[in-house]
């Protein structure tokens, strides 16, 4: 019966959508839903990626994961859930392009005028509101680095990469007791740490 009504009316709200998505697992309503949204999640990558064809793929990439984190998650108000996601999704792309940048830089220092050397160590906010988000991600490279790395793994997967508590103790090993201690204690350790960067 459930399935059948569902079958019979075709959802119309987001909520619903989402709802039928999670009974069904059926791709083309999942699709009907992003496709509601989409110039949304292009406009949020676009901001933080500042390229037309990563912003594209990104798009692409953000409807496949959400194939199985939506089936996953709770979701109350999926446009800024979307949002969240896809804004986590870009912050981790910047956050491993700096890396890179930075290692980059590091190897070439004895070239001043090689293409890492020249590269941006620093990202420009749009607007004010976004300023400090902005700034934390400047300083949380080094922060997450300066962490024990339990508490760095379950920190990136359980925030940058919205995994669940079960998902982040199935890739790490560790049991749930001990996933939510290393992120409580990631959590006060990474703001203690960003603290001292904004002072």
């Amino acid at each position: 019966m459930f399935f059948k009504r569902f079958r019979r009316q075709q959802p119309t709200t987001d909520a619903e959508f989402v709802a039928a998505y999670k009974a069904t697992g059926n791709l083309e309503l999942l699709g009907a839903l992003y496709e509601r949204h989409m110039e949304l999640v292009y406009a949020v990558c676009f901001k933080y990626l500042r390229d037309e064809e990563e912003s594209k793929d990104a798009v692409m990439q953000l409807f496949e994961q959400l194939i199985t984190d939506l089936r996953r998650h709770e979701v109350q108000h999926f446009r800024s859930w979307l949002h969240s996601v896809a804004r986590n999704y870009c912050l981790m792309q910047l956050r491993s392009r700096r890396v890179y940048s930075e290692e980059s830089l590091s190897a070439s220092s004895d070239d001043p005028d090689s293409e890492a050397a020249s590269a941006p160590r620093q990202l420009v906010a749009d607007d004010d509101n976004e300023l400090d988000l902005e700034h934390d991600l400047n300083c949380m490279s080094g922060c997450l680095n300066a962490l024990p790395p339990e508490q760095k793994r379950c920190i990136e997967l359980f925030y940058l990469k919205q995994k669940s508590y079960a998902d982040v103790a199935d890739e790490t090993g560790f049991d749930l007791k001990q996933v939510k201690s290393y992120l409580q204690n990631g959590r006060r350790n990474l703001k203690i740490c960003m603290e001292k960067h904004h002072d």
